[in-house]
């Protein structure tokens, strides 16, 4: 399944684009109003194949990644576009409830910017993204 999360406006053609890709609908939704209300254009998917497409369809400035997903799961994504000179300047940041050390060190090495466990707290992601797209 694959949903806008916001309505592309003239308004809206000078903001950054987040792609959230995450199978929990709960936390898509959350991190989309307060992203949204920072003023940023925020697009979902909720399997991997769909958020795998729409990354190479839009180009988004940063992407919020699970890593258990349907279809194609986020460490295969991660790894597939920070691999490829087109996308490979994207930042990721990989959410996921795998908090092993063993599962961060897979993040690390498919490329992941950041990795976030869950349960995580939405304004330390709003502070992250900032970060990244500051300057940007």
């Amino acid at each position: 399944m694959l949903q806008w999360c916001r309505d592309i406006l003239i308004l809206g053609e000078g903001m950054k684009k987040i792609l959230i890709v995450d199978d929990e609908q709960d936390i898509v939704e959350s991190l989309k109003f307060v992203l949204e209300s920072s003023d940023y254009t925020c697009y979902c998917a909720y399997n991997g194949e769909d958020g795998l497409r729409l990354a190479k369809e839009i180009v988004p400035d940063l992407m919020i990644l699970d890593v258990m997903m349907p279809k194609i799961n986020g460490y295969k994504i991660s790894r597939l576009l920070k691999f490829d000179k087109k996308y490979q300047n994207i930042p990721i940041l990989m959410v996921t409830a795998r908090s092993q050390e063993g599962d961060k060190l897979i993040g690390e090495e498919t490329g992941a910017d950041e990795y976030i466990t869950k349960p995580f707290e939405i304004a330390d992601i709003v502070e992250k993204v900032n970060q990244y797209l500051k300057d940007k």
